[in-house]
């Protein structure tokens, strides 16, 4: 088993094992030895896994209940996170107990929402399903739904006690959700880390194991540096600008994985315009989300695009921070006055 411990305002260990999901009860006793237990997963996934997780914290004498949501982005809503905090009151959970969030980026992020704000805050355990959640979401404590003006903007920090990602889980992806993890993963390497960028032309499904290990180290150091995402932890939203812009555009048609995908190219085509990033990198970096079946053009033009992202959580006051790629494996966060959002976004398309 590989674990990666966390040292932010909560330590916690990401436990990463093919086929742990049938002892996830275990690990989760070792914590939580007297909790009842909330599952909440979405109608795919409780398909899938709900039956391993549920086994699991039965062979402990885990008492668990369980709350199953529609799956897909439209569900990260107020309507779903009000239902599911109802829920928790109705069943009398406390704040001895534990939220078990089964799934993906969605699940994860209105779970962790939702133990962050019932009764003022308790304990709960990602367990990740997607590639997207394994590598990001799952770690580092950033909880949200979307409002209608865009993507994540309620939530809280909020750190797990647990992250237990079974890679087997993998498995049963749809080839689409497996390519928009892959948009995550590809990220990383193009903000500090050359050398996992290179491992990735080998193929992300070929070592994917170790991929996550890494990805993980990578964002634990990162979110170790800055858990509250003022400084270094932007360098995470490479990408994320024009990609949730994008997203709101297309009315969430586009996925998330797709949408980061093109903000990538965006960046980096801006950076190589404003001679900051060699153009041979953007080649390179455009040649890798091709080959895992990532699109790399907006279908939006820029003005669409500047006048969503002006309402996006990375502004500050007349200002909006991008993150440009000086290179592969090498980004800094450059900052936008809003009047020129629309020109600076036109040089990435």
């Amino acid at each position: 088993m590989r674990t990666v411990t966390v040292n932010a305002s909560t330590t916690y260990n990401v436990l990463i094992e093919n086929g742990i999901l049938t002892s996830a009860g275990k690990h989760i006793k070792e914590l939580f030895p007297n909790a009842r237990a909330c599952i909440i997963t979405d109608d795919t996934v409780n398909e899938l896994y709900s039956s391993t997780l549920e086994s699991s914290l039965s062979n402990e004498s885990i008492n668990f209940i369980k709350y199953v949501f529609p799956h897909g982005e439209s569900s990260k809503s107020a309507d779903t996170f009000i239902s599911i905090l109802e829920f928790l009151a109705e069943n009398r959970i406390t704040k001895s107990d534990v939220v078990i969030a089964l799934g993906g980026g969605v699940v994860g992020d209105i779970s962790g929402f939702c133990s962050g704000v019932y009764l003022r805050g308790m304990k709960f355990v990602q367990i990740p399903t997607t590639l997207l959640s394994a590598v990001d979401s799952s770690v580092g404590g950033k909880t949200a739904i979307n409002l209608a003006a865009g993507k994540n903007l309620a939530g809280i920090f909020h750190q797990p006690a647990l992250v237990i990602c079974d890679p087997k889980t993998l498995d049963t992806l749809p080839k689409e959700i497996f390519e928009d993890g892959c948009a995550e993963v590809i990220k990383y390497g193009i903000i500090n880390d050359a050398e996992l960028f290179k491992m990735l032309k080998d193929g992300i499904h070929n070592n994917v194991e170790t991929i996550i290990e890494r990805c993980i180290k990578n964002k634990a150091e990162i979110v170790q540096q800055d858990e509250f995402d003022t400084g270094i932890r932007q360098l995470l939203n490479l990408g994320h600008t024009t990609g949730h812009a994008i997203e709101i555009c297309s009315s969430l048609s586009v996925s998330h994985g797709q949408a980061v995908a093109i903000g990538i190219c965006i960046a980096t085509k801006i950076a190589v315009s404003m001679g900051i990033c060699p153009a041979s990198d953007l080649d390179e970096v455009i040649s890798l989300l091709e080959k895992e079946g990532l699109p790399t053009k907006s279908p939006f033009d820029a003005k669409a695009l500047a006048s969503v992202a002006t309402a996006d959580k990375k502004r500050e006051g007349a200002k909006i921070n991008f993150v440009l790629p000086y290179g592969i494996g090498n980004c800094k966060t450059f900052a936008v006055e809003v009047s020129e959002l629309e020109k600076f976004i036109e040089k990435g398309l």
